[in-house]
């Protein structure tokens, strides 16, 4: 029996372990926004960790975005050393979880079982990875006591918000300089022979139209800000989305509608403030002198980030010069740059020579629609070595009724411990893969 079998062999008898510390995961509701809970779940990994072995920090991003008392951001960081000097292999995994939102046929927090899978906000984004990796990891010390290198686990805050709170702010603290830590894998859920190198970028920005208040029986009076932001949104219709669907990438991206640049319109609001569902006031009859929405630019490595901005900045200076009394302010929120890792890297040949000797399958290579926390570890810990790899289908992340699959999580789990096999036994060790 080869040693990638034997330890697959052990792995498999660690299902109900790794069902039970997934459901544990699940179970705590880090909704964020805000930032619930992050303390209680840095204790649980830590805790856990520590039992067997790993030296572990709790690090709480003090300043950061998000980060405050009431809702203080914490993140843990584990790390084993081998017996011998060698590479560091670091599993990093987001703890924070969206909002659960409508349509969910069961508890969101119960972490329920049902056929071989488990349902809860979170499971497939990205508990259920992080879960994995875990067991991968325990299971390879287990296995191979006497390896080379070191090992790293950390559970980081805010990734659905930006990652500013966690990844980010880990990387300016130095824990992912390249003379510390040497691949990363980040267990998101892309699939178990898919391998994502990298992601789109991102701009998001705020537009504000202008007018002037005045008594709605007499709007003429007055200067309508939501019209002139339907004027904003006319041009986006006539000229912006038609050349965006003309733009089309050759990174990878999955679904296929992906590899178009994109536009979302997150939100719209002009006029009176919206009443709470108590208050039952009729509305006051004004002309509204303000109408603001949010986009979220997804741009193509091939597209410049000054070009993105200036598409749109264009747009409403043309409006500006053509449109009677128009007027507006951009404010910009965010700026994530693409991130790709080169498919000839080193965690990368690793993890599809890990796939291969586990399901005899050839690795897909793919890049993500929306950012994750490699951008951090690429652009702020200049770490170029980092992939995502893990269990789950991509498209049921922030869904009602997310669930991951335990057959997914074991596979992938086998796969990151193949993984840790390649890089941190020497290979006069490996004997037959």
């Amino acid at each position: 029996m080869s040693r990638t079998d034997r330890l697959s062999d052990a792995i498999d008898t660690r299902r109900d372990a790794l069902t039970a510390l997934a459901r544990d995961l699940i179970r705590i509701p880090t909704l964020n926004p805000p930032g619930d809970c992050y303390r209680d779940i840095c204790d649980l990994l830590a805790a856990r960790l520590a039992d067997r072995g790993f030296a572990t920090q709790l690090i709480r991003a003090t300043g950061a975005p998000g980060d405050s008392d009431r809702y203080p951001r914490w993140n843990v960081i584990a790390r084993h050393e081998g017996t011998r000097p060698g590479d560091c292999v670091h599993f990093n995994g987001h703890t924070d979880v969206v909002e659960v939102g409508q349509g969910w046929t069961r508890d969101p927090f119960a972490a329920e079982i049902d056929e071989g899978r488990i349902y809860g906000r979170g499971a497939c984004d990205m508990k259920g990875g992080l879960a994995a990796a875990i067991i991968a990891a325990e299971t390879f010390i287990d296995t191979h006591p006497d390896y080379a290198g070191a090992i790293e686990i950390s559970g980081t805050a805010d990734e659905e918000s930006g990652g500013y709170g966690g990844v980010a702010y880990l990387a300016e603290q130095g824990f992912f300089d390249p003379a510390r830590v040497q691949h990363v894998i980040i267990p998101e859920p892309l699939g178990t022979h898919q391998i994502c190198l990298g992601h789109r970028g991102g701009w998001w920005a705020e537009i504000e139209t202008h007018g002037e208040i005045a008594h709605g029986s007499m709007p003429f009076l007055g200067d309508c800000a939501v019209r002139h932001m339907g004027a904003v949104l006319q041009a986006f219709e006539t000229q912006l989305f038609p050349a965006l669907a003309s733009r089309h990438t050759e990174m990878p991206v999955i679904p296929d509608g992906a590899r178009n640049a994109t536009l979302n319109i997150n939100s719209i609001h002009g006029g009176l403030a919206e009443f709470t569902p108590d208050d039952t006031s009729l509305p006051a009859h004004c002309v509204p002198d303000s109408c603001r929405i949010t986009i979220d630019r997804r741009f193509l490595i091939e597209e410049p980030l000054d070009a993105v901005r200036a598409e749109i900045t264009d747009l409403l200076d043309d409006l500006k010069a053509t449109r009677p009394d128009f007027d507006y302010t951009l404010t910009e929120l965010n700026t994530v740059l693409p991130s790709m890792t080169d498919h000839t890297a080193p965690v990368v040949r690793t993890v599809s020579e890990a796939i291969h000797r586990v399901t005899g399958r050839t690795a897909a290579y793919v890049a993500s629609p929306g950012s994750y926390d490699q951008k951090h570890i690429d652009r702020i810990g200049k770490l170029k070595n980092c992939i995502a790899y893990g269990p789950g289908d991509l498209e049921l992340a922030h869904k009602p009724d997310e669930y991951i699959d335990i057959d997914d999580m074991l596979e992938s789990a086998k796969i990151m411990g193949a993984a840790l096999q390649i890089l941190l036994l020497p290979t006069e060790e490996q004997g037959t893969p």
